[in-house]
């Protein structure tokens, strides 16, 4: 996991304006402190759909998945869990 992680935190760094460079740490709120606006989460969760070959529902991105790193690699690793078991139950 801590590979996913890291490849968010990049992701997330891509995304701030470049003027505002928190210290990023995995459970740096992200949209609650209003580091990323609701465009820059809309451009995130491509990016994570993209990286990692999943597809987030509406529901799934909101708060509870994508507001901190260390709740986005848990959803992407359960994410791609689900898609290993369900291909090899087949």
């Amino acid at each position: 996991m801590d590979d996913t992680k890291q490849q968010i935190r990049q992701m997330v760094a891509e995304l701030i304006p470049n003027g505002r460079k928190p210290s990023l740490q995995d459970d740096t709120t992200l949209r609650s402190s209003g580091i990323l606006d609701s465009m820059a989460v809309l451009r995130l969760v491509s990016m994570v759909e993209e990286k990692f070959g999943i597809e987030v529902s509406a529901y799934e991105a909101g708060i509870d998945n994508f507001d901190r790193v260390e709740d986005m690699a848990a959803y992407v690793e359960r994410k791609l869990s689900a898609r290993v078991g369900r291909g090899s139950g087949a």
